[in-house]
């Protein structure tokens, strides 16, 4: 699903924020990204969200080299994929049910199809009896939870998440990365990037740690 072979990523200013990064994850898996701040983990994100381009070496998503995707189907390439932010990113004017159907909205989907999904996703989450209050109203966990949301109301097989549990506490956080387990117990790929090592130390899965844009690790859980 992700593969990067000698990736980095150079940015205008001269600074190497990732240098010859290469691991692979398979469709399906779930795995943690995490290092000091300015490590490089939201770059490596952008590079598979096609935010960013790499500079050397090859990002491939979905059998898709990145390096050949014309600008104009980045929006296409991004349908495939979820992202969710650390500020979660809502239109605090809209309900909650319109911030989770504006990706249906916008890929063209009928009013009765996006109605189905936006429930869907807000059940999955938790927030299906929310749906007509605006984000304002709403706690820290629930507006990341309307993010989540948000981000799989289009069924995407691949989910990035950029520190989603930063500014919640413990409790809140575990709950939200138990519905990233979930997602990727019915086969989406999830890669989370996060600085949480005490929250992620107790969760069976790979962790990949940059140290200024260097890949230092690659640890798989051990088994109980």
């Amino acid at each position: 699903m992700i593969r990067f072979v000698n990736a980095s990523k150079r940015y205008s200013s001269g600074f190497d924020a990732l240098q010859n990064v290469s691991f692979h994850m398979a469709p399906g898996e779930m795995a943690f990204l995490t290092g000091h701040s300015g490590a490089g983990k939201s770059s490596l994100l952008k590079l598979i969200a096609l935010l960013e381009r790499s500079s050397r070496g090859q990002v491939i998503v979905n059998n898709q080299n990145l390096a050949k995707v014309s600008r104009r189907r980045i929006p296409y390439f991004r349908r495939n994929i979820g992202i969710i932010f650390q500020d979660h990113q809502l239109l605090f004017d809209r309900t909650v049910y319109d911030n989770v159907a504006l990706p249906l909205i916008i890929a063209g989907f009928s009013h009765k199809d996006i109605g189905k999904r936006v429930r869907a996703a807000l059940d999955k989450v938790g927030l299906l009896g929310k749906e007509k209050k605006y984000p304002i109203t709403l706690s820290g966990g629930e507006q990341q939870r309307v993010g989540i949301a948000r981000a799989v109301v289009n069924k995407p097989p691949l989910i990035l998440a950029d520190e989603p549990t930063g500014n919640l506490d413990p409790e809140l956080s575990a709950e939200i990365m138990n519905l990233f387990q979930d997602f990727s117990d019915v086969g989406v790929t999830v890669l989370v990037a996060t600085h949480d090592i005490a929250l992620i130390s107790q969760l069976p899965y790979r962790t990949l740690t940059l140290k200024d844009g260097k890949l230092i690790t690659d640890s798989q859980p051990t088994s109980s």
